[in-house]
């Protein structure tokens, strides 16, 4: 029965393990969309400004409000549309196809950063008032205390946080099946009606997941760690 997982000229292992890759750089490139995308959302949720204010609630809140599928849905099939009713105004009669891979990483990246976008404002507001001042004090200015403090204290707050949103992002990425794109759910659902062997594939498919889960644990514990060093806890 496991002869189907084999590397085998009849197995799936070549293209579960591809599967596997391409699922890690969706959700590496979602990852890192979604930290751009979070730390823009809490700059101008902290910043004075009402409408970047408004604009950051909004975007969080109507992410967080509605299914992942359906945000990768509107992106995917209604961006298609959109971009081909665009291009039939500049004189293109063919249907235009966006490119899954990209409109995946936009909408997992998109989901990603509004959950991101909360942690890092709450990582900003953790950061002691006192060092900025003493950093003011000592003649830095703006964006060298951003550099030098701000960022780095973020980033030691922010962690733990953001490992939970990668945690997150990772398993989201299995919805970008539904374009089509083969990553890990695609793969295993093919395998699996191809060869009516339906538990067989979504459990490799499930240690699959786990495998990548545990590793990302391990590895963002490890940062988490290295951070911490030489910080007093309370």
């Amino acid at each position: 029965m496991l002869e189907v997982l084999s590397f085998g000229p009849q197995g799936w292992g070549w293209q579960l393990l591809s599967g596997t890759l391409m699922t890690l750089a969706v959700a590496v490139s979602a990852f890192g969309a979604g930290v751009v995308f979070g730390s823009a959302g809490a700059a101008a949720k902290l910043s004075g400004s009402l409408p970047l204010r408004l604009a950051a609630e909004v975007y969080t809140t109507v992410i967080r409000g509605i299914p992942e599928l359906l945000v990768i849905y509107l992106l995917f099939f209604g961006g298609n549309e959109a971009v081909t009713a665009v291009a039939r105004l500049f004189g293109h009669d063919g249907r235009v196809d966006l490119n899954a891979f990209t409109v995946g990483v936009l909408a997992v990246g998109l989901i990603s950063g509004a959950y991101s976008t909360e942690v890092i404002r709450g990582a900003v507001r953790s950061v002691p008032p006192g060092q900025i001042e003493a950093a003011r004090a000592c003649g830095m200015g703006r964006f060298l205390t951003l550099r030098r403090i701000l960022v780095p204290q973020t980033l030691r707050y922010a962690l733990p946080g953001l490992g939970n949103v990668w945690q997150l992002t990772l398993k989201d990425t299995s919805l970008v099946s539904v374009t089509a794109l083969a990553e890990i759910m695609r793969i295993a659902h093919t395998g699996a009606g191809s060869t009516r062997q339906y538990f067989v594939f979504y459990t490799a498919a499930a240690l699959l997941y786990l495998l990548l889960t545990t590793l990302s644990t391990a590895v963002f514990e490890r940062a988490e760690r290295r951070a911490m060093r030489g910080a007093v806890r309370a």
